[in-house]
């Protein structure tokens, strides 16, 4: 070994006891999906089409399969959402779940590493409702926690904040995140859903699922993502989220099935993404064909396992339960 080299670090970062526990939680995972007769599916990592979205980086893979074809560009899955969806419009089956990698293009750090591990369900003919409760059981399962707190986006902003979500313009936001002390990121400007991001995130988030889970329901109609709207006096997403100890864990929508919404959605997720300097992304016409054909009506989560694991062993950083992150890779 050349001493003037340093040392190369081949060791993976957690403690066996923590990988042991890892696989003992994903053993538990699979046999409640099980009992709740679910059937486990597997989709591809690599396609032509990904999930649209002005706030998740897909990253990209160029293949020249073979020289008449030329080089294309296939994305690393942000979620196997896509085809899971294009699978309940194919199929009898009403229930399917999926233990996969997903893969998006973010900085690493305590939450965060660009390749995870997610699980993620969809179970026809659930509400919004339906779709809490069993996310909250699922947690329960494997966590061995309390019931989860429902919490409209509204009420959570109005008891940590002050403010309501739904009536609160970019300035006064900045008058009280200024009150506050909060260092307001430049490019927060006159973008409400911007302001409301990092509000959630500063001062709602570190209060969320404390003691007890948390699922966070009932999002501004702006952040639906691909969540059904429901058209009250105001109108909210049918979107929900499980938080725990200040950490998000899984993000849930009552299924949008219209291809129209999908095709606008998508146009100004495209738009977002111009305005902050990303480019534009491939829409899924695939995903649009099937719900042409008939997607039903369902409720779907996705859960970032590897934070689940990192709480249930009490550790406070990914690299603790992930055998080799990024940096180790």
């Amino acid at each position: 070994m050349n001493p003037l080299q340093p040392a190369v670090n081949w060791q993976p970062s957690p403690d066996w006891s923590d990988l042991r526990l890892r696989a003992e939680l994903l053993r538990q995972a699979r046999a409640f999906f099980h009992t709740h007769h679910f059937l486990e599916v597997e989709t591809p990592l690599l396609s032509a089409e990904t999930v649209v979205d002005a706030e998740i980086e897909p990253l990209s893979v160029t293949l020249g399969l073979n020289e008449s074809a030329g080089k294309k560009k296939y994305y690393l899955q942000t979620s196997p959402e896509l085809c899971m969806k294009r699978l309940l419009a194919a199929g009898d089956e009403k229930a399917l779940f999926q233990v996969t990698r997903a893969f998006r293009g973010e900085e690493c750090g305590p939450l965060h590493n660009p390749e995870f591990t997610i699980i993620e369900w969809y179970r026809v003919g659930d509400t919004m409702q339906d779709g809490m409760h069993f996310l909250s059981d699922f947690f329960q399962a494997l966590m061995n926690t309390r019931e989860a707190k429902a919490l409209s986006y509204r009420e959570a902003f109005l008891e940590f904040t002050g403010l309501d979500p739904f009536a609160t313009e970019a300035a006064e936001f900045a008058q009280v995140a200024t009150a506050n002390g909060l260092a307001v990121p430049s490019q927060l400007g006159d973008d409400v859903d911007e302001w409301l991001d990092f509000f959630l995130l500063e001062m709602v988030m570190p209060h969320l699922g404390v003691g007890t889970p948390t699922i966070l329901y009932d999002y501004p109609a702006s952040q639906a993502a691909l969540a059904k709207v429901r058209e009250d006096s105001i109108p909210v997403a049918e979107r929900f989220e499980l938080f725990y100890q200040g950490i998000e864990l899984a993000n849930g929508y009552h299924e949008l099935c219209d291809p129209l919404e999908l095709e606008c959605r998508t146009a100004k997720a495209n738009e977002k993404r111009a305005l902050q300097g990303r480019s534009s992304l491939p829409p899924s016409r695939k995903l649009r064909a099937a719900m042409e054909a008939g997607l039903p009506p369902s409720t779907g989560v996705a859960l970032g396992f590897d934070r689940l694991v990192m709480l249930a062993a009490g550790k406070q950083k990914l690299e603790d339960v992930i055998t080799f992150t990024l940096d180790r890779a």
